[in-house]
């Protein structure tokens, strides 16, 4: 049997700015299969993301409000169970995630847990020197969520496959 992996399917999303949540000129970036089958998912997932400068990962679930990051894009890679998941705000997508999935959410981007298998384990990161922050959709913290969201770099590597990949090159196009 080949220890070859077919590639994962790549999917991007984008998401207007709503007057609530400021979204990103960025596109969402999903990669569906990128996990390998089998074995220990979550550890595959932070030792991918530790060695694609996506270091010191955690290990959770996806909050079930809507929030975003104004400091610091996110990746999350989903080891466990399924979820879907709305994608932009109140006004954005619904997303279906599944074990072997790993989705990369600009900074601004809002993203809210609709419905998860009670099984569900997320591992998520942020790019090296990237420290996020939390916030909700409020329109009154919006234009400062602005300002910080423009100054957030692009990350030095995708963190799925630590060269400029999919993500580096449809994000470096959006900016």
């Amino acid at each position: 049997m080949s220890d070859a992996r077919k590639a994962p399917v790549v999917e991007t999303h984008r998401f207007a700015d709503d007057g609530t949540v400021p979204n990103s000129p960025l596109p969402l970036v999903v990669y569906r299969g990128a996990l390998p089958d089998g074995g220990d998912r979550a550890a595959a997932c932070e030792e991918m993301f530790e060695r694609n400068g996506w270091p010191d990962s955690w290990r959770n679930g996806i909050y079930p409000f809507h929030h975003y990051h104004s400091t610091a894009h996110e990746v999350l890679g989903i080891a466990r169970g399924h979820a879907r998941v709305r994608l932009g705000g109140e006004k954005g997508a619904s997303v279906e995630l599944r074990a072997g999935d790993i989705v990369v959410i600009p900074a601004g981007v809002a993203h809210k847990r609709e419905e998860a298998s009670s099984d569900l384990l997320v591992i998520g990161s942020y790019p090296k020197g990237q420290n996020p922050d939390m916030r909700r959709a409020e329109p009154a913290r919006r234009d400062r969520a602005l300002a910080e969201i423009e100054r957030v770099p692009l990350p030095d590597r995708d963190p799925v496959t630590g060269g400029p990949g999919p993500l580096l090159e449809c994000w470096r196009q959006s900016s």
